[in-house]
């Protein structure tokens, strides 16, 4: 992965740890009817009573957050209404779920922090996340969005020219759209100022809006970015003590789904380079977790951690989920 170092490193903020939500923790949903704005209400609600008990622990915590399932169904939207009213583009969709996850996380997190004792701001910040405009990832989208459509050809619905349709099984497709490698955090001042107060920040959701540099000015990307990358480059910024990226799994396995399934506790940084080279983790979810984790050890020498909502006080501290670590020297 390519960093600004020099940008992440120069800051003097006190130290964090970085908490990564995954989609599950926002709109995890058994309802066949999809992800209503009160059943995502209520999963922040959920995961927001957790987060305060963990800040009531006395841990300063940085909150970045996923947005597949928000953005995809905004594009669902855009294609509904394409002949009704304009269709937005990408960038503003990661925008628009940066602030309705945001303001929803900010108000059940100080509810819930209030009912502890506990005043301290919670902020939202709009992030921007600089790619490269050469990035192979605009003319070979691979990041899978949206709702799986039934049908044996491609859809006849006008995409953008970075989208594609790809096929997700027999008689089945989804749009892919690219996915650059973050660059760099732009907005890094407004998330130290929020620090530097004592407050809680939650940046960098979905990854970051995707931005260009283009005749001297930032511009919109028509791409998304992902979350778990920029969650490297965000505890970076911050010196994060650990790195925590929580999902609905108890960890890391090998050999998933078989007999033989096994969790793994604490691993080196190149135990775990062995399994991801192994094809332990496939391609999807969990092998895009594996290597942020990698990456961010690799680059502070500080611990991250891969382990289920449901346990993060336990996983914050060390006693659950997957725990990388350095290799000894």
């Amino acid at each position: 992965m390519r960093l600004d170092l020099c940008r992440c490193l120069k800051t003097s903020i006190m130290s964090s740890i970085v908490v990564a939500l995954g989609g599950n923790a926002l709109a995890s949903s058994d309802d066949p009817s999809g992800y209503t704005a009160a059943h995502q209400i209520a999963q922040i609600t959920r995961t927001s009573e957790v987060l305060a008990d963990v800040i009531a622990d006395g841990h300063s915590l940085v909150i970045i957050h996923g947005n597949g399932p928000q953005v995809g169904n905004l594009l669902v939207k855009n294609d509904l209404a394409r002949d009704v009213v304009p269709a937005v583009p990408l960038y503003w969709c990661v925008a628009q779920t940066q602030a309705t996850i945001g303001i929803e996380l900010t108000s059940a997190l100080k509810r819930h922090l209030a009912a502890r004792g506990i005043t301290v701001p919670v902020v939202p910040t709009l992030t921007r996340v600089r790619v490269d405009a050469g990035d192979i990832a605009f003319s070979h989208p691979t990041k899978p969005i949206g709702l799986i459509i039934d049908s044996d050809n491609p859809p006849d619905i006008p995409l953008p020219a970075t989208h594609a349709w790809r096929s997700a099984g027999p008689a089945s497709w989804r749009r892919v759209v690219p996915s650059p490698q973050p660059l760099e955090i732009v907005d890094t001042d407004a998330i130290s100022m929020i620090i530097e107060a004592g407050g809680i920040a939650i940046a960098c959701g979905g990854g970051g809006i995707p931005v260009v540099m283009h005749d001297d000015k930032l511009i919109g990307a028509d791409a998304v970015i992902d979350k778990d990358k920029t969650a490297v480059m965000l505890a970076a910024f911050v010196r994060a003590s650990r790195l925590v990226i929580l999902t609905d799994v108890d960890g890391v396995a090998i050999d998933f789904g078989t007999e033989r399934q096994r969790f793994l506790g604490t691993v080196t940084v190149s135990e775990l380079e062995h399994y991801l080279k192994a094809g332990q983790f496939g391609s999807g979810s969990m092998d895009a977790k594996v290597c942020a984790a990698i990456d961010f050890v690799r680059l502070t020498g500080e611990p991250a951690t891969i382990g289920n909502l449901a346990d993060v006080r336990k996983v914050i501290e060390g006693h659950a989920g997957t725990c990388v670590v350095a290799d000894e020297t």
